[in-house]
């Protein structure tokens, strides 16, 4: 079972609602599904990536703007999503960014340029880096950064939250 980082951009209400669901379920099942449009696998790309970014450049300050990203707030938790039908519980639990925090997510992601940490890839390789990877993993990376950043574009131009979990 190959394990991804997953995201979901939903709205405070739909939240409330899977809250709701979870409550009044006798076995806490919140009935989360969310629109296929508004969910994102980023495969294992963002942790390649910043592995890449901690081998290669350790000071980077996009390191915590990428885990944010990925990790959620720990001052917000969804725990209702804390159940088999939704998560398997091989990582920690559902994370959430509220509307607010991905503001702030998105608009870092957006100043976020890749481009010059992507130009030491060979030297990252050469360490040790992207092994077993098969192909070009800088083309890899940008097109998963690229769909990472538009994925929160979107959810603060439509004031969603994100919900954060690896599946």
């Amino acid at each position: 079972m190959a394990l991804t980082q997953r995201l979901a951009r939903v709205s405070p209400q739909y939240l409330d609602w899977c809250r709701d669901a979870a409550a009044a379920a006798l076995d806490g099942d919140p009935h989360w599904d969310p629109p296929e449009e508004d969910t994102l696998d980023l495969d294992w790309a963002v942790w390649e990536l910043l592995a890449f970014y901690r081998r290669m450049q350790p000071d980077s300050r996009h390191i915590s703007i990428l885990e944010r990203s990925i990790a959620g707030d720990v001052n917000d938790p969804v725990a209702f999503l804390d159940h088999p039908e939704f998560y398997d519980g091989f990582d920690g639990p559902p994370s959430l960014l509220a509307p607010g925090a991905v503001a702030e997510v998105a608009h870092s992601l957006a100043a976020m340029k890749i481009d010059s940490l992507l130009r030491v890839l060979p030297a990252y390789r050469e360490a040790g880096g992207f092994s077993a990877f098969h192909g070009d993993p800088g083309a890899y990376l940008a097109g998963h950064f690229a769909l990472l950043q538009n994925f929160y574009g979107i959810a603060s131009q439509q004031g969603l939250a994100v919900v954060v979990w690896v599946d």
